[in-house]
């Protein structure tokens, strides 16, 4: 279950990836959230990534299909090699995983680096087992540049125990 959750994770960072269409800045979401899974772009105006957008297919999300995430996010800054995230992974309110990794080594097959300015989107999809525990997961990201300043925050959560999911 985590491995998948943690690639989740990684849609929110890969976000930095080629265009593959024009994206027009938004005003920034605060919170989006269906029955079974939200998110909360914890960010400040000022990180170098502003996240526009996450939406998965289907919704709400169903063990043992695959699911697809689409991720839209402005760039302000070029991301360098060396930038990292910071990842704790939540099963109520205790932690089940914490892990660092490197943001350019885990999206090597999505992204460049250095990750130029401008509009991104990325689709990327994750088979999801048939055995999740019916818990509510919560994943706080904090991701960092190579200097250690701030690069983007987001909080993730996805409610395993709802029906929709199974």
């Amino acid at each position: 279950m985590i491995r998948p959750l943690v690639s989740l994770i990684f849609v929110a960072f890969a976000a930095t990836a080629a265009v593959t269409e024009p994206v027009c800045r938004a005003a920034p979401i605060a919170d989006d959230t269906t029955e079974s899974w939200s998110y909360t772009d914890c960010g400040r105006p000022t990180d170098p990534i502003q996240l526009e957008s996450i939406a998965v297919s289907p919704d709400p999300p169903k063990a043992g299909e695959d699911l697809t995430v689409t991720v839209r996010a402005l760039v302000t800054e070029a991301v360098e090699e060396g930038a990292y995230a910071e990842v704790i992974v939540k099963l109520g309110r205790v932690k089940i995983l914490t892990t660092t990794f490197d943001i350019c080594e885990e999206a090597r097959y999505d992204v460049s680096c250095p990750m130029r300015k401008g509009p991104h989107i990325v689709v990327h999809t994750v088979a999801l087992p048939n055995d999740i525990p019916r818990a509510k997961f919560t994943v706080d990201i904090n991701a960092y540049t190579v200097d250690d300043d701030d690069l983007m925050c987001l909080n993730l959560e996805a409610d395993f125990m709802k029906k929709p999911f199974f």
